[in-house]
């Protein structure tokens, strides 16, 4: 049965496996894997970048951006939810000795604009000073308004600062907003002109930050790996922190070779888990009809579902799920009462695992006695 948990338990399709098994590859700790300096040269021109470093993991490639903005002691804006401060262990404190300054995200997954300018120290001893501003896109799944990117980036440079992407799904992002220029290309001309090109669209969120980590084993359904982009000088410096975080590769180009088949072949069908998610959240609704308030199910704009399930039914429906092979990721007590359940869609998960996944899900409220 389907594995909802996340988009990072894809496996390797064939044409993957083919292209990792036909990759050329050397010692990319000297510099000559030629797999890895394709795959990096290709993402840079590509998002429109002087460079790029291969890395194996979002955290990884998050962290040296960091470590290459801020000295010791210096200062990161971040939002509450973001993954540089809540989700990857501490690493900017631990091990850069750089201040997380939080913000509240609101609804919309952004972090105020006020709330950025009000957070910025003056120049002062006794402040942390602010150096860097970082954004995620997209955050629990919503995608950050462009306008609302550029306007981030403006406040940064008035003020001085650097900013960084946590673009783990980059690319979902991308399609969503590419997808939304499309329609409003129809509504508004019934020629229509093509919409807009993901690639296009990434490139633009990407005109907006001084460095981006883009996760390749996410969405694309890569096995492993990501990559931190940025001026030349800024990934001079990351390479230096990846080797002192272990994270320099030998042959590392088998995985790289998987990295770029993903590039190259994955990030228009990222619009087919886009639907899928909604379909999946349309049914889940309907499942729940007859009993109000069992669950209420955020309408997904990429891939990302999330369910929160009422406190009187949350354990017996997620063992229901479990009995049934449909594996989800869910914390009690996340937001108030109850469970909150995320339901992923991604490359191995098509049309029929919906279904199937649906089918379980209405069997379990068929069962519930009616309410009221």
């Amino acid at each position: 049965m389907p594995d909802f948990r996340s988009d990072t338990v894809t496996r390797p399709t064939p044409a993957m496996r083919e292209a990792i098994a036909q990759a050329e590859v050397g010692d990319d700790v000297f510099g000559d894997d030629p797999s890895i300096n394709r795959l990096e040269s290709h993402a840079a021109e590509l998002l429109g970048f002087e460079a790029a470093v291969f890395a194996a993991s979002g955290t990884q490639t998050n962290l040296m951006g960091l470590l290459a903005h801020c000295e010791r002691g210096e200062e990161a804006i971040v939002g509450q939810q973001w993954h540089t401060y809540r989700w990857e262990a501490g690493g900017m404190a631990v091990l850069g000795s750089i201040q997380p300054q939080p913000i509240d995200n609101a609804p919309d997954g952004s972090i105020p604009l006020e709330a950025i300018e009000a957070a910025i120290k003056p120049d002062d001893p006794h402040f942390a000073r602010t150096r860097l501003i970082c954004m995620e896109n997209t955050t629990g799944g919503k995608v950050l308004p462009m306008d609302y990117l550029r306007a981030v980036r403006a406040l940064a440079q008035r003020r001085g600062l650097a900013t960084h992407l946590d673009g783990a799904r980059l690319w979902n992002a991308a399609v969503e907003v590419a997808r939304r220029r499309s329609q409003n290309e129809r509504e508004g001309d019934e020629a229509g002109s093509g919409g807009a090109d993901p690639r296009a669209v990434a490139r633009d969120i990407c005109a907006q930050f001084d460095s981006v980590s883009m996760c390749l084993s996410k969405g694309l359904g890569a096995p492993v790996g990501s990559l931190l982009l940025g001026s030349r000088a800024l990934i001079q410096r990351a390479r230096r922190w990846r080797k002192m975080l272990g994270g320099g590769m030998r042959q590392g180009g088998l995985l790289a070779a998987a990295g770029q088949h993903a590039l190259e072949s994955h990030i228009d069908r990222l619009a087919l888990d886009h639907a899928r998610a909604r379909r999946l959240a349309l049914g889940l609704q309907a499942a729940s009809r007859q009993h109000p308030d069992s669950l209420q199910v955020d309408t997904p704009q990429t891939n990302i579902c999330f369910v929160k399930v009422s406190e009187s039914i949350a354990p017996a429906f997620a063992a229901h799920l479990a009995d049934h092979g449909i594996r989800v990721t869910g914390r009690s007590g996340a937001y108030g009462s109850g469970m909150v359940q995320r339901w992923v869609t991604h490359l191995d998960i098509d049309d029929q695992d919906v279904e199937d996944a649906l089918t379980v899900v209405q069997a379990f409220f068929d069962r519930l006695p009616a309410s009221g």
